[in-house]
């Protein structure tokens, strides 16, 4: 991964001009060139004898025309790599932006790193996936726009903190053990509901998440359930069954209220039951609490 102090950037550390509070809307120009520097050193320059690499970049293209409806994203190029990115660093819609941001690095994170062999040689690649991946989030928390890619998707960021210490070691364990696949994909659309203000979605997403997760785990401990039982029922027969040492429940008393009163009740006011005669709206802060709950658990 390529980053440099510089001189100019430790000075706006020592003035207090790097933001410390994320924002989504605003993907400066800078942060855009930083990531086309980063596609271009891990995927490589496209060049007329450079298969390897003109095939991925048309592959980028393709997607984004077939989704978009259009036949191209520039008119004015023969090349898949300038209609992207030229695309890119003029887009004013952010949501498109960060579309071509977490298309690419899917591909970077799936496809070239199963033929990482054949892009060494591709002219300008001087680096990994992995260092790909690490630079494009040290970049967006840099410029503080607050996005993280994580398991192949862009995940919005509220606190780096909980993201870190939170959020991360659950996606890490969801998506690496197969008994948790439902929860985990539940889980990840949670996030893109959340990343699209989607928030009642959001809610049945985290509550959808949670129980499929005790669900998992009664089904590993062959411990009987109903496909039916609501959260409060999971969390008794969890309890019950001492997933929790019976010396420890009265310590976890609060953890259990938590867990009760949140996703649950939340999703049951606010986006799991009909509106009735008038449009209802889910405040972002309690799909924040949703998605805060479902990673605690």
């Amino acid at each position: 991964m390529s980053i440099f102090e510089l001189f100019s950037k430790r000075q706006k550390k020592l003035r207090g001009d790097i933001p410390d509070v994320y924002q989504y809307e605003n993907i400066d120009q800078s942060f855009r060139v930083q990531v086309v520097h980063i596609v271009r050193d891990t995927i490589g320059v496209e060049q007329i004898y450079n298969d390897t690499t003109n095939l991925v970049y048309q592959d980028i293209h393709k997607i984004l025309c077939k989704e978009y409806g259009v036949f191209t994203l520039n008119k004015n190029t023969n090349s898949n790599f300038s209609a992207v990115f030229d695309y890119f660093l003029n887009e004013e819609s952010y949501e498109k932006c960060l579309d071509i941001i977490e298309l690419t690095f899917r591909i970077i994170d799936t496809y070239v790193r199963d033929q990482e062999w054949n892009f060494r040689g591709a002219t300008g690649v001087s680096q990994k996936p992995d260092d790909a991946i690490q630079e494009l989030n040290f970049r967006f928390k840099e410029s503080g726009i607050g996005y993280q890619f994580e398991s192949g998707e862009l995940l919005r960021v509220d606190s780096q903190y909980v993201h870190s210490e939170i959020v991360k070691p659950v996606l890490h364990l969801l998506g690496t053990d197969k008994k948790y696949v439902g929860a985990n994909d539940e889980f990840l659309s949670a996030h893109e509901h959340y990343r699209h203000k989607r928030y009642k979605e959001c809610l049945n997403d985290c509550l959808k998440s949670f129980e499929s997760l005790m669900k998992a785990i009664h089904e590993k401990h062959s411990w009987s359930y109903y496909q039916n039982d609501t959260a409060k029922k999971l969390i008794n027969s969890c309890l019950a069954n001492k997933l929790v040492p019976e010396y420890l429940q009265n310590q976890f008393s609060s953890v259990r209220a938590l867990l009760e009163s949140g996703i649950p009740t939340v999703r049951n006011k606010e986006g799991g039951h009909g509106q009735g005669t008038e449009i209802t709206s889910v405040p972002e802060h309690l799909a924040s609490q949703g998605e805060f709950t479902q990673s605690f658990s």
